[in-house]
């Protein structure tokens, strides 16, 4: 063992004895065997057992380990042994005179010790972590459940533009089919010396049908009926929609015949889709865009590549960045992740990663074999065909 000279103990007697942890020393012998040479006087007040008493009998420390983070103890402390780096550790302790559970978390630094060849000593602290460990629980519970809470206010949301959509596609859209049946009708019987009232009854019905064209439009924004048929038939037809309406050619693969979503899950993608690529119509000046969606190892992936202007690293991380924040957490929600990046010769690629364990899908049809899957797909642009990112305008845009 390696006890403490007596003259540096003597010296370091009244700054140890008021520090409010447990100074201390540890070894692991080549034969398993463990001591604790010092200990400071903080040990009872932690570990509701004395010095000598743990000294004593230094296989009771493990014992006071909760059972369930025994392992990563040891693993720790093996890992320290076996690379002579530190030793960073916290779990939960029982103490049985305080019938108390205890957070700690010790720190030490390992060295070998020549004189017993395989043998590691560490000298370190230990201290309660307790009230920073419970703060610490309840902050990533109360994170847990505004999660929850924002999903379930968007499960509530979507379904009341489900509900609002058809509202207005069965009610008002019935009855302005029924107005422009009754209008020809009226047409049809007005006298053929009343030009003027033909062409207001004209001018009426092109309302009407623009009116309809309206309803149509509105319903789809707020629940595409699309996403009925499965995320693939959705995802294809926003892209038709979005190349129409923007004219910015844009492509879409799937090398899956379908991908068979929860409804939830479904629509929440489709919301992020619909996201990107409004982004990518306000401020990328693109003029391409390519989107694949795909199964890789157990993951449902949606990349979207475009050869626009690209965004600032600093922009990305800006409180008003609304719409990539608002993508984010929504891939968040579904368990997965979004991810950016700059698109080879210029752009951006968004890649938006959800477990199939989380997504509760299946695939119909044949899956994509493991060969023709990149090497590594935490690389956003891997699963974007080169040819799908031509080169990008010299501008940097902002979100």
């Amino acid at each position: 063992m390696s006890p403490v000279p007596p003259t540096i103990a003597h010296t370091m007697k009244p700054f140890v004895s008021n520090t409010p942890a447990l100074v201390y020393q540890f070894e692991l012998h080549a034969d398993g065997r463990v001591a604790f040479p010092y200990l400071s006087e903080g040990c009872a007040a932690l570990l509701g057992l004395s010095a000598a008493e743990l000294q004593a009998e230094p296989g009771r420390f493990i014992e006071l380990i909760l059972p369930e983070d025994r392992k990563s103890y040891l693993d720790a402390m093996h890992a320290s042994a076996a690379s002579l780096s530190g030793w960073n550790w916290e779990g939960r302790v029982w103490i049985h005179e305080y019938k108390d559970q205890k957070w700690i978390n010790l720190r030490s630094t390992p060295r070998a010790m020549p004189e017993h060849p395989g043998s590691v000593h560490w000298e370190g602290l230990m201290t309660n972590i307790t009230a920073s460990k419970l703060e610490q629980l309840e902050v990533t519970r109360s994170r847990a459940r505004l999660a929850e809470l924002a999903a379930h206010l968007e499960h509530v949301k979507e379904q009341e533009r489900t509900r609002i959509a058809r509202e207005i596609h069965d009610d008002l859209g019935g009855n302005l089919t029924a107005i422009k049946m009754a209008l020809m009708m009226l047409t049809q019987r007005l006298p053929p010396d009343q030009p003027q009232l033909a062409e207001r009854a004209a001018y009426v019905d092109s309302l009407v049908d623009r009116t309809i064209d309206a309803v149509h439009r509105i319903s789809l924004d707020l629940r595409p009926s699309m996403l009925d048929f499965g995320i693939v038939a959705a995802l294809e037809w926003q892209v038709k929609e979005f190349e129409k309406q923007n004219g910015i050619a844009c492509s879409f693969t799937c090398p899956d015949k379908e991908i068979d979503l929860h409804l939830d899950h479904a629509t929440a993608l489709f919301r992020i889709f619909q996201e990107a690529l409004t982004n990518i119509a306000k401020h990328a000046h693109a003029s391409r865009v390519g989107v694949r969606l795909q199964l890789l190892r157990q993951h449902i992936v949606l990349t979207i590549a475009d050869n626009g202007a690209g965004i600032a690293q600093a922009d990305r991380q800006k409180p008003q960045s609304f719409g990539l924040r608002g993508m984010s957490e929504r891939a968040q929600a579904l368990g997965g992740t979004m991810a950016l990046a700059d698109a080879p010769g210029g752009g951006t690629v968004v890649t938006i990663k959800i477990k199939l364990s989380m997504a509760r899908a299946r695939i119909i049809g044949d899956e994509t074999p493991e060969s023709a899957e990149p090497d590594d797909i935490t690389q956003p642009d891997a699963a974007v065909p080169a040819h799908l990112v031509p080169p990008a305008p010299s501008a940097t845009r902002t979100e």
